[in-house]
């Protein structure tokens, strides 16, 4: 009798504590129902968890709560939530409708099958669930077909019907997978990681997932993207076994590579130089990556006007893949040598991968330019400077010159080629000590030629540099 009362007493607590309950349960069943309106989904979400934990028998609650799971693409929380409520009311069709729905979207035709043939069994006019079962027996088979391409090494034909597929069964891992491998053997790594990528997110995220993506990044030369991929590994895992070890190489050919990238742009050549070999010591095996900075010395060693060094890295980096931007750098780096035929003909290679390459078109004419040019005068090699010299490099070699080339300083036949050579250096440093002009003559124009519609030093006064302020006072004397 004692225990009865007790069995009594403790009933008459769980019913009163789900009773009080009940204005708890209402309102979280009202506010998620409120943001699923707004489209809120994990808004909602939040309120129907709170809501089956306090009442987790309740399959209309289990109902809504695996609908929005369903909308947000976690299928397999959905499937466990429309089981949940099949287990407590297996005459409740909405429930079964929409378990087959998730079997179909993930791939998993048979159950998909089986729970469709039940609703119409109930409902044999249902028109939604009739025409996803008309689709069923066909995409088995076609999958079915899939693999066989696969199988004989068709694998092109097999990403387009997998791609079919997809559109049936969007959250399937294993078409998604089958489609990665496929994209790999013919030769498209950036469509197989989107991929990999839709696999990681549907198996809601893994270590395994992130390092695999990483790996693949980086063998494709994408070491910013991989180092991103391999930190969410070490976020779910600090000392993951695999992916611990590839952070601490990746990192270090990282930070390389993006100081190579960041000199290179900021024209600081020597620190693109040195950044871009330390990747090649620092990674002896994967082929991408050495591209990478084969590439940037390519650049780099043109912009320093090492040319013949530039030379041969463009050389090791196209043989490891053919480029516009590649082409393009190495004809700038022939152009320095004055190799314009060579020239001209990397640019066109450029222009046939990428047509519209306004840098391999302006590149030709600019050649053709420089071709005409260089049986005429030379304005930083009758000053000695580079290219890329600065204006106070510019003036102090004019400065040399012109005391060298004083016609004051020769006699005779000598007096008569000083003046030519001398008319030169004064050409010289009115054109590359003047912005505009030395823009000219580097496209290839010579701004002083009387040919050409600009205005310039020729029928002046050759000499007009040195009347007003010069260093160099002294008379001609003319027989």
């Amino acid at each position: 009798m004692c225990i009865l009362l007790l069995l009594m007493e403790l009933f008459m607590e769980g019913a009163e504590a789900a009773l009080s309950n009940q204005p708890d349960i209402q309102n979280h069943l009202e506010l998620g129902k409120e943001f699923l309106t707004r489209g809120q989904l994990s808004d909602a979400l939040t309120h129907y968890h709170a809501a089956v934990e306090g009442d987790p028998n309740n399959y209309l609650t289990l109902f809504k709560r695996g609908t929005v799971y369903l909308a947000l693409g976690k299928t397999r929380f959905a499937i466990q939530d429309f089981s949940r409520v099949l287990d407590l009311k297996p005459d409740f069709t909405a429930a079964r409708s929409q378990r087959g729905l998730v079997h179909m979207k993930s791939g998993d035709y048979e159950n998909a099958l089986i729970d469709f043939d039940v609703v119409l069994r109930e409902e044999s006019h249902n028109a939604i669930v009739n025409e996803n079962y008309a689709r069923l027996n066909p995409a088995k088979e076609q999958w079915q077909l899939v693999r066989h391409l696969m199988k004989h090494g068709d694998d092109q034909n097999a990403i387009g019907m997998i791609t079919q597929l997809l559109e049936i069964s969007p959250w399937s891992v294993e078409l998604r997978q089958a489609r990665s491998d496929a994209y790999l053997k013919v030769n498209d790594p950036l469509s197989a990681i989107s991929d990999l990528r839709q696999v990681n997110r549907l198996s809601q995220d893994s270590t395994e997932g992130h390092y695999d993506i990483a790996q693949l990044l980086y063998k494709i030369g994408h070491a910013t993207n991989a180092l991103k991929d391999i930190r969410e590994c070490l976020k779910l895992d600090p000392e993951h076994k695999l992916c611990f070890p590839f952070y601490k190489k990746l990192r270090k050919v990282e930070k390389q590579l993006s100081s190579a990238e960041q000199a290179k742009e900021e024209n600081q050549a020597n620190d693109c130089l040195t950044h871009a070999e330390a990747v090649l010591r620092l990674e002896p095996d994967e082929t991408m990556i050495r591209y990478e900075a084969h590439k940037l010395l390519c650049s780099c060693y043109t912009t320093d006007e090492q040319y013949g060094k530039a030379l041969s890295q463009c050389k090791l980096a196209l043989d490891i893949m053919k480029d516009a931007q590649l082409y393009c750098d190495r004809a700038d780096a022939l152009l320095g040598s004055e190799m314009y035929d060579d020239a001209i003909h990397d640019f066109q290679a450029a222009l046939d991968i990428d047509e519209n390459s306004s840098r391999a078109k302006e590149g030709i004419q600019k050649a053709k330019k420089l071709q005409k040019q260089a049986e005429r005068r030379d304005y930083y090699k009758i000053l000695g400077v580079k290219r890329n010299a600065s204006k106070q490099e510019i003036v102090k070699a004019y400065r040399k010159a012109a005391q060298k080339w004083h016609p004051d300083n020769f006699k005779d036949e000598e007096k008569k080629l000083a003046e030519k050579k001398f008319i030169d250096i004064a050409a010289a440093k009115e054109v590359l000590t003047d912005p505009e002009k030395r823009r000219q003559f580097d496209n290839g124009e010579d701004p002083l030629d009387p040919e050409s519609n600009h205005h310039g030093f020729r029928g002046a006064d050759p000499f007009a540099h040195f009347q007003h302020g010069s260093p160099f006072q002294f008379k001609f004397h003319f027989n």
